[in-house]
């Protein structure tokens, strides 16, 4: 700003000084050099990072590649062949095995069985699993030793379970013989004691278990939400109905592909408690498939094809329940 005669800033705008007294505003070129770019060094660790990470993927993908997908393609195969258990593939025979697979004798007496089997324990095992979470909910001297004694059973492997249930529901080595002698009981002397007595089984031996991942869910649920229906007045059973079960649908359906998937599969319970009997009554889709290729025909082509089926199935149904749980939001 041109200085005044006083020798101060002359107050006077800009645009009222004369030509040959304004500021004549600087122009700054632009740089004549170009930007410097980013240094290429910084690509080569997330190179490294990566290559890393599927050198730490590389033995469970070969794990899975190796115990599964090749399994898996084996058994389309044989679904596809003539392939008796001693000569081994005899070519092409498609859908020959899958005919025989849906008309054998067994085929809807074992899907049948296994479907109601798999209700009955699905229902009883998460509803007891369920009501043991919420029994031991809180954290005291007394509960957790409930938690160790739900939980002990599921320590034991299911043939031995098994095996040490055959002799307990034996009417010679059992301790209860006389008991049962006395009454005239049989455990497995009937198709319905059978299936009950094995669903027994399958109940105490997996109760802690489903006991353990309902607990989880419901130690998830945060505990300012009860404290706000308690607030508002809310009983016992509308807190459940309202908020328990839907906060835990995830656990919920995870809980109930395991029990569905475990129970449509379940092999080692029937195959050591009834061989399948009494008359054939008790015979699963899995044990079906073991007496088809290993008892009787020994055609490993007609049991891939059973196999294929069960996998079919257990697809379907898996998706069917993911698809019945999924919350609203998702």
């Amino acid at each position: 700003r041109p200085a005044s005669a006083h020798g101060r800033p002359d107050p006077r705008p800009a645009t009222d000084l004369p030509a040959d007294q304004r500021e004549v505003p600087m122009k700054v070129d632009a740089p004549s050099h170009p930007p410097v770019a980013a240094p290429r060094g910084r690509a080569r660790p997330r190179g490294r990072r990566a290559l890393l990470g599927w050198l730490y993927a590389t033995p469970t993908t070969l794990f899975v590649v190796a115990l599964f997908v090749v399994p898996l393609l084996l058994v389309v195969r044989m679904s596809l062949s003539r392939w008796p258990l001693l000569t081994g593939d005899q070519g092409i025979n498609a859908p020959d095995n899958f005919v025989k697979a849906i008309n054998h004798r067994f085929f809807t007496d074992s899907v049948v069985f296994t479907v109601k089997y798999t209700v009955l324990a699905t229902v009883l095992l998460l509803a007891l699993g369920l009501g043991l979470a919420l029994l031991v909910q809180e954290s005291s001297r007394w509960n957790n030793l409930l938690r160790a004694s739900f939980l002990i059973p599921s320590a034991l492997g299911l043939a031995s379970a098994s095996l040490l249930f055959y002799v307990l529901y034996s009417p010679y080595a059992s301790p209860l013989a006389p008991v049962m002698d006395s009454l005239g009981i049989t455990f497995l002397g009937s198709p319905n004691a059978a299936l009950f007595s094995t669903i027994f089984l399958i109940v105490w031996r997996y109760a802690g278990f489903y006991m353990v991942l309902m607990l989880v869910g419901l130690q998830g649920i945060p505990a300012e939400v009860y404290e706000a229906a308690r607030s508002d007045g809310a009983t016992r059973w509308q807190i459940f109905r309202k908020i328990t079960l839907p906060l835990l649908r995830p656990t919920l359906a995870l809980t109930t592909v395991l029990c569905v998937t475990g129970s449509l599969l379940a092999f080692e319970q029937f195959y050591i408690l009834t061989k399948g009997g009494p008359d054939n009554s008790t015979i699963t889709v899995v044990q079906l498939i073991y007496m088809v290729a290993f008892q009787g025909q020994n055609d490993l082509g007609v049991a891939a094809a059973l196999s294929v089926i069960v996998l079919l199935a257990l697809i379907l149904i898996n998706a069917l329940q993911m698809r019945a749980f999924r919350s609203e939001e998702s």
